[in-house]
Formats: C-alpha cells, sequence, structure tokens
C-alpha cells in the first residue's frame, strides 16, 4: 500500500532544533562526549516543592479528566499572574494547555487558513513557520539581524511587510532565538500597525521571567490591544517543568470558544497532577526563578567575554539563555562539521530564518560551556 500525505504535512521540516539533540544523543550513545549547546532546556531540576505538588495531586486522586480548558484554581491563579504584568484577563478567557507549543498551534489553527498572512519577525523560533505552513497560510518575515536583533530599528521594515491582508502577526519578546528584548518603542510600533490594518497579535512570552536587568512589556497592556493581543506563556522555562508539558494561552472570550473546540476535541485537556504542580509553580518558586535567572545570566556574561577573547563580538541578549553566533560559511555545514569534529551541538539559524548564524544555548554548566567554547576554538570553528 502506498501511503498519500497532505500538503499541509508534506510542506513542513521537521524541527531543526530536536533533529540536533537527536543527533547528539546518537553520538552520546557511541561514547562520544557531547556538549549539547543545542536544546533549549534549562539544565536544573524541577523545583522540589513542584514535584511534590504532583505527587501529591496524584496521591489526592488527581489522575482523571479535568475540565478541558483546564483546572479553575490554575486558571485563575494564571488570571492573578497576567494581572500583576498588566493584563486583564479571567479564568474564563484563558485555556491551559500541554505545553506553550501546543497553545501556538491552536491558536494558529483557529485563526489562519489557506492563503491568510502570518508576519513573523526573524531571526524566528523554528515552529512558527511550521504552524502556518500546516494552517495553509503564507508568511511575510522581516529580518532583525541587520539591527542587532532589536525590532525598534526595523519598525519600518516591518510596516512595509504588513497590510490590511496581514491576519496575524506573533511577537516573541524575550527571543528565542537572540534573547532580544523588545523595548516598549518597538511594542508601541506593533500597536500602531496593529490598530492600523486590524492585525491580531500573538505575544509569545515563554521567556519573561528570564530576564537580565530589563523588565519586558507584555504586548497586551498597551492602549488599543488588549481585544487584538493573545497572549502565550507556560512552565517549562522559567519553572524548569520541560517535561511536564504545560502552558496556557489568554485572548478575547470568541478566541476562546474557538481555539477550545480543537483542544478539546485533541488533547482534550492538559494532565490533571501537572496542573496541580503547575499551581504550586506559580504561587511558591519566585525565589528559586531568580536564582536560577541569576545563574543564566553569570553564563551568559562567561560565554560572551570567551567569545570576546576570540575575537567574535555577539548580540549580548536581555533574557532567555540564547545567543546568535555568527559564522563566516554555510550555517548549516558549520553546525554539522561543529557536531562531527568538536561534539558540540548547536542549530543553524538558517532553520530561525537567519542564514549566517549558530544559535548557542547556554543553559548548561559553567563548565561545559568552557568546555563547548574550547572545543571550537580549537577545531577552528571560532
Amino acid at each position: 500500500m502506498t501511503l498519500e500525505f497532505t500538503d499541509r504535512v508534506t510542506r513542513v521540516e521537521p524541527s531543526a532544533t530536536l533533529a540536533i539533540s537527536a543527533l547528539a544523543t546518537e553520538l552520546e550513545a557511541e561514547g562520544k562526549d557531547v556538549v549539547d549547546l543545542s536544546v533549549g532546556e534549562p539544565d536544573f531540576p524541577t523545583p522540589e516543592n513542584v514535584i511534590e505538588a504532583g505527587q501529591d495531586a496524584m496521591d489526592a486522586g488527581h489522575t482523571g479528566y479535568t475540565t478541558s480548558a483546564g483546572i479553575l484554581e490554575l486558571r485563575e491563579s494564571i488570571a492573578d499572574k497576567l494581572a500583576d504584568d498588566g493584563l486583564d484577563y479571567g479564568p474564563e478567557n484563558i485555556i491551559v494547555t500541554p505545553g506553550a507549543k501546543q497553545a501556538l498551534y491552536e491558536i494558529v489553527q483557529a485563526l489562519i487558513g489557506d492563503g491568510d498572512e502570518v508576519a513573523l519577525l526573524d531571526p524566528a523560533w523554528v515552529s512558527y513557520e511550521a504552524m502556518v505552513k500546516m494552517a495553509g497560510g503564507d508568511l511575510a518575515r522581516v529580518d532583525l539581524s541587520a539591527h542587532d536583533f532589536q525590532l525598534e530599528p526595523a519598525l519600518d521594515d516591518l510596516a512595509a511587510a504588513v497590510s490590511d491582508d496581514t491576519e496575524l502577526l506573533i511577537v516573541n519578546s524575550p527571543s528565542n532565538p537572540t534573547g532580544a528584548v523588545y523595548s516598549d518603542a518597538a511594542l508601541e510600533g506593533v500597536r500602531d500597525l496593529a490598530v492600523e490594518h486590524d492585525i491580531t497579535v500573538i505575544s509569545d512570552e515563554i521567556y519573561k521571567e528570564i530576564t537580565y536587568g530589563v523588565e519586558p512589556t507584555s504586548l497586551g497592556t498597551l492602549e488599543g490591544m488588549a481585544d487584538r493581543t493573545i497572549t502565550v506563556n507556560g512552565f517549562s522555562k522559567a519553572y524548569s517543568m520541560t517535561g511536564w508539558r504545560l502552558g496556557y494561552f489568554a485572548g478575547p472570550e470568541e478566541l476562546i470558544d474557538q481555539a477550545g473546540k480543537l483542544h478539546s476535541h485533541s488533547v482534550s485537556s492538559a494532565v490533571n497532577f501537572v496542573q496541580h504542580a503547575g499551581l504550586e509553580a506559580l504561587e511558591n518558586t519566585d525565589e528559586t526563578v531568580v536564582e536560577m535567572t541569576e545563574a543564566f545570566e553569570q553564563r551568559r556574561d562567561l560565554v560572551v567575554e570567551l567569545l570576546e577573547d576570540e575575537g567574535v563580538d555577539v548580540a549580548v541578549p536581555e533574557g532567555a539563555f540564547y545567543m546568535m553566533l555568527p559564522v563566516d560559511q554555510d550555517d548549516q555545514a558549520w553546525c554539522e562539521g561543529a557536531i562531527e569534529d568538536a561534539h558540540v551541538a548547536t542549530v543553524p539559524g538558517s532553520a530561525f530564518g537567519t542564514p549566517g548564524y549558530a544559535r548557542i544555548s547556554y543553559a548548561a554548566s559553567e563548565e561545559r560551556l568552557r568546555e563547548g567554547i574550547g572545543r571550537l576554538v580549537a577545531e577552528g570553528y571560532l
């Protein structure tokens, strides 16, 4: 039997970040010592009190279905967190999902159809493009690489890229893969264009709690944006809960109604006891988040210093735990060579829409970061 696959699947490439991670795992299985600077995963354990909350929830019998949108206590706590950020969402405006990736997928599926235009700010997280293609949408892309990955100097480029035909704009600040935090002036420029062209905006704030000396603004707090912004966040990064798969999105009631159909017919709900662990993470881990963020900042500074010693200048990240490393050859070939020769895993910038760079994750110990950069230098990649 010959299987025939739909265009929405065949037009999409596998995730580049997961592909590199899989290659690193294969080399490790062969006994190679791989310094994995490719994966976007904190190397800290999930906080102990969060683990205990999950275990207690299982012991208490929270192992069955929940309301599809999520348990009320968690949605109320999320609403309180968003209120602290200046966002006015009630629990009825929130859907809890198995990871923020699922939240983004449901939003795009609900809003985008064949031929609809979606604007991306490059470099952009690899799955945005795939999600738009699977929905049948078309992409308008704005390159921020000439401006140290900041949006404010590129607002004219964004204005030229969007129009009344643009249905959706995705903004990710702090950014994966650059670590850039967009200024209030940049977000106000986004607001003006969104209002002018009646564009819905996804504000992906998954790294909002991981910043260094700056306070990121939630796009939905700006005048005129409350009804046209969908705020996405989750628990994987700030609370080191990647494998728990827990995220959420908040938006206008009509979006919640329509996206909720997708949610209920696909994943049904996020895992019951995981939601209880997420409640504990939101309410009782502030000190742990601060400690992890301080460690990430120290690691960022270390990598910047090590690269400067080799004469390599990078745009210094203000958030998340990534930076974009300029490379002087084809970035795919550079990354393949780096993992084969130096056994250091990175991700090609072309996967994010920006060739000529490699993404480094500094969610690794200082010892491993020194080792990784040292190997790249020794093998002639820096």
